[in-house]
């Protein structure tokens, strides 16, 4: 087998420098096609070396706790992936073999090959060997014509085909399947980049996804027209705005004895001249415009350090935008103060007009209410915001949106 897969590799090398802008496109649809009948029926081979390398413990005698861990050594792998590999040369080997011999003759992809082994594990399981054979035919016809995903939809019903009389049974059953896979294949996995950054990786199950959709989701549409963000930056302002909201809870369970929260050090002599940066608990920084920010709707824990910085003495927390001033501060701005903006108050942070580190008192004559999006706008633009003559905020466009600078109000909290 070495040998000759060392012969269909030097083939394959061949042909990855070939002109492809000389063929037809006909002959370009064909090679296509063929490339991909070759992938399938190598990954069926892949598979087969999977099996038998599992199958004779080759993993643990090398060290490794597992074959799903050899391989992504091996062969630089995740290990979800690796694991699904495995899972897949076991069920090949033990299932049908009908499925394996579809794969093989690059009939089905293998994606699509998972998905068929799983449901006619199933059939086999409810209705019998001859049931599973019917089936096999049937889902490598609908191969032909549909992804993998709609091919699991299709799945559910297979027995409506094969085995009409026992569907109903089949079909809880495929749905126990999915239920038990979700649950295993469940994970979240957060990568710090050098920056300070997290890359979010994950798969998340059946309720979790809806869950997760249903808090996201209202969150994730454009605050108004001027609302430039992408969708993947809206989303990740959402999942900001869900986690600040868990935090307000007080809900979430202590961390190291204390209550969930994040930490800045500053000093105070350049968080009120806009210098410097903020450190969080982690060692990381922040810039000064982030962290007046977050002096905005924080608790604040004053502390003196030494010039070696070594705490001299810690004051009491004083809590700023909160309870009372915040309650007054909803019931008068509704929800997000900027004008075009339909956030609610739950939502919102407490915004100081005049900030705080430069000496601005936490009253109601100086509090705004302001989503995540918009607060975070007016620290890094040149809209300004004020109290008109009525008591309620209004905006003050920057001179190059509207060079008359005409005051803007929000109208969709308050429509008279």
């Amino acid at each position: 087998m070495v040998e000759e897969l060392a012969q269909a590799d030097d083939a394959v090398a061949a042909c990855v420098d070939a002109a492809t802008w000389a063929l037809t496109e006909h002959d370009l649809i064909a090679a296509l096609d063929a490339a991909h009948r070759l992938e399938q029926r190598l990954a069926a081979v892949k598979l087969a070396l999977i099996r038998e390398l599992d199958g004779r413990g080759t993993a643990t005698a090398q060290g490794a706790s597992s074959t799903a861990v050899w391989l992504r050594e091996r062969l630089r792998l995740t290990i979800p992936a690796a694991r699904r590999l495995v899972d897949l040369a076991t069920a090949l080997d033990t299932g049908n073999p009908g499925v394996r011999q579809a794969l093989a003759d690059g009939q089905i992809s293998l994606d699509q090959a998972r998905v068929i082994a799983s449901t006619v594990n199933t059939v086999q399981t409810t209705a019998g060997p001859e049931a599973a054979d019917k089936a096999v035919g049937v889902l490598t016809d609908w191969a032909g014509q549909f992804d993998p995903t709609h091919l699991r939809t299709l799945g559910t019903r297979i027995l409506d085909h094969v085995a009409p009389d026992l569907a109903d049974a089949a079909a809880r059953a495929a749905l126990e399947a999915d239920a038990r896979r979700a649950t295993r294949d469940r994970h979240l996995t957060l990568s710090e980049q050098t920056d300070g950054r997290l890359r979010l990786t994950g798969i998340l199950d059946t309720e979790t996804a809806g869950l997760f959709r249903a808090a996201i989701d209202p969150l994730s549409t454009p605050s108004g027209a001027d609302d430039s963000r992408s969708a993947g930056q809206r989303r990740h302002d959402a999942l900001a705005d869900i986690c600040r909201l868990a935090l307000r809870t007080s809900e979430l369970p202590e961390h190291g004895g204390d209550p969930a929260q994040i930490v800045v050090t500053a000093t105070y002599d350049e968080l009120t001249r806009q210098l410097g940066t903020g450190t969080l608990d982690t060692g990381l920084h922040l810039t000064p415009e982030t962290v007046r920010r977050l002096a905005c709707d924080a608790t604040i824990l004053p502390a003196v350090l030494s010039s070696t910085g070594q705490p001299l003495d810690v004051g009491r927390q004083r809590r700023l935008i909160s309870g009372p001033v915040r309650r007054a501060l909803v019931l008068r701005d509704r929800g997000c103060a900027f004008p075009g903006c339909d956030r609610p108050p739950r939502w919102c942070h407490a915004h100081h007009i005049h900030h705080w580190a430069d000496g601005g008192t936490t009253n109601l004559d100086n509090s705004v209410l302001l989503c995540g999006h918009h607060h975070r706008h007016l620290h890094h633009s040149d809209w300004t915001v004020r109290l008109a003559g009525d008591g309620h905020p209004e905006f003050v466009p920057p001179a190059w949106l509207d060079p008359e600078q005409l005051p803007r109000r929000n109208h969709y909290h308050r429509r008279t």
